[in-house]
Parts: structure tokens; sequence; C-alpha cells
């Protein structure tokens, strides 16, 4: 575990360091930094208020139903006899499925589709259990209220799901992803002991829905004999899963990491223990803002749809100044920075 770095001791810890003493520094220290975090969630609901839906929901479900969009030309396109076309309906049912299984179902875990909790527990059904062939009760758990409750936390939150250290570092980076595919509906499986009967019929009718309607569509429209439909249907499922557990592994493994009985403030929690990855075009639109360059702004404020992740992001620039240092994110605010001068 690294150690906590130095703005997150009691100033108390501190050799002459602290405001005052023990008793006075501590409270004064905390209080800063929920300032801080009360001052960054005002400015960012301020935004929020002023956005239209267009923009806290419209763009992200239009990208969504474009992806759904895009699906019949990507079967049409795999039935043909030329290796081109055929090329192309891969890719674009691939992007289509990585859009919809990671996008959708991120945005869907967190309720960012709708406002209302009925259409919110709709979309996580029909995204993780449909479309994702998971359990939805379970992502959510493991997301929610496991990761984003407790980011980087030992024992907790600690993306310890993604370590194996059995495996060499080149089969875990270039091979083991590819079959993701095939260990997501293994791993939902093992996760339903324990719920009710109501969660796992449904769970399995939902994952199998989702699994033949794709695999029914590739024989009857696209022609394809049973064994090539399997193959596609692997193809375009692991398409996206090399960058999807590289995305995983890097915004978070590697950062400083907490324990559960001292832990930071949340907003250092999040900005230290965060990751934000530069700026793709392609893994902007297929996974989501919330996952790329806005990873920070998406734990500090998990309810927000990609977009909005965007918009909180520009909110948090002008209010604070980032600076990398010994393999962590300082965030001080402007006039903390300019009073340290």
């Amino acid at each position: 575990m690294q150690n906590i770095s130095e703005e997150w001791r009691d100033p108390a810890s501190r050799d002459g360091e602290g405001h005052g003493d023990g008793a006075q520094g501590k409270p004064r220290a905390d209080a800063e930094r929920e300032t801080l975090m009360m001052e960054l969630t005002r400015l960012v609901q301020k935004s929020v208020r002023e956005s239209s839906w267009w923009e806290r929901r419209g763009i992200d479900c239009s990208i969504l139903t474009a992806a759904f969009i895009s699906l019949p030309a990507g079967f049409l396109l795999l039935g043909s006899s030329q290796l081109l076309y055929f090329l192309l309906g891969l890719l674009i049912m691939g992007i289509a499925h990585a859009v919809i299984t990671v996008k959708g179902t991120h945005l869907a875990s967190h309720g960012a589709l709708s406002e209302s909790p009925a259409w919110a527990d709709f979309w996580a059904v029909f995204f993780i259990e449909v479309c994702g062939s998971f359990s939805a009760r379970a992502g959510v758990q493991a997301h929610v209220k496991m990761h984003h409750a407790h980011t980087n936390v030992i024992g907790l939150g600690d993306s310890s799901t993604w370590k194996i250290p059995f495996l060499p570092r080149s089969v875990y980076l270039f091979i083991a992803p590819l079959a993701v595919p095939i260990i997501t509906p293994i791993v939902a499986i093992g996760q339903l002991k324990g719920q009710s009967p109501f969660q796992i019929v449904r769970t399995v009718l939902c994952v199998c829905l989702g699994f033949f309607s794709q695999y029914y569509l590739l024989r009857c429209v696209s022609g394809l004999s049973c064994s090539s439909a399997l193959v596609v249907m692997l193809l375009c499922r692991a398409m996206f899963s090399l960058p999807y557990i590289h995305v995983n592994i890097f915004q978070h493994i590697g950062l400083s990491m907490f324990s559960a009985t001292h832990r930071p403030k949340r907003i250092y929690q999040m900005t230290h223990g965060v990751l934000n990855l530069p700026r793709n075009p392609l893994l902007d639109w297929t996974f989501g803002h919330s996952l790329i360059n806005c990873h920070v702004e998406h734990h500090l404020f998990p309810f927000l749809s990609d977009n909005m992740c965007l918009k909180a992001g520009q909110v948090k620039h002008k209010r604070c100044i980032f600076k990398w240092g010994a393999n962590e994110l300082n965030v001080i605010t402007r006039h903390t920075w300019r009073r340290n001068q």
C-alpha cells in the first residue's frame, strides 16, 4: 500500500506543520476538505440544472440509439460473400456491441439513462442482462456499491477482480481478455447464489434471450452456418475486450491504495486513486467519457451521464490546478495555491 500523501495526514502528526495544536488542526483540515467538495458539488449541480435534457441524457441516448440502428446493416453485410463487405459488417457489429455493452451497461448501472427509477431499473436489466450477459443485481452491487463506494480501499473496491498474478504479462494483457465473452456469463452464473428465485430466473432468461437473439439473426439474416455464427459472435464480443481490460487496469491499479479504517476525504480519495486517460475518439464513443478522459469526474459524481461528466470536467478545471508528482495527482484549489505561494 502506498503511503498517504502529506496533505492527507492529520496536522497533529506533522512535526510543527499543523495549524495550531492537534485538536484544532484536524477539524480545520477536515473543514477545508469538506468545503472543497461542497463547493465543487454546488458548481456541478448548478451546471446540471442549467443544462438541457439533450445535454444531460439526449446525447448519450442518441449514441446508444445509433448503435442499435447500425445492427441491421451489420447483419446484412455479414451475409456478403465478398471479404471486404464481410469485414465491414464484422467491424460494425463489434463497435455496436461495445457501445451497447460497455457504454450502455455502465450508464444503466448508475441509473444515468432516465430520471424515472422504474425506467432506470428496466434499462439496467436490459443492458446488463440481455445485452451484457451478466446479472444486473450483481453488477450494480460490485460496481456501484463496492467499487465506487470504496475506490482503491484494500479488500473492498481495490480492483482485485482484474488481478490474475499467475498469468504471464503478455498472456494477461493480450490473450486472456479475448476470453471475456466466454467468462462473463460463467461468472454471472456464480453470482446468482443468494439471489431470489425471481432474480435467478429473470437473469437466466434475459441472458439466454440476448445470446440466442444474436445467434438467430446471424443464422437467418446473415445466412451463416452454426459454427460460423458462433465464431462471429465471439469475434464481435471480443473485439474491444483488449482496450476494455486495459482501461480497467490503468485507471486504478498502481495508484494510491487506502485501508478501510484510514481513508482520506472523498475528494482526495478519488483524485489520488482514479486516473483520467487521454482522449481517444473511438473509445470516447464506444466506452464513454466517464470511463476514459473523465473518470475522476465520474467517481466524484457517478450519477452524471458521459456528456455531463465532460461538462463537469470543465467546471472542475476552472476551480482546480492539476499537477503530477510522485506518482499521484495533487488537486489544489486556486485560492489555496495562491495562499501557499
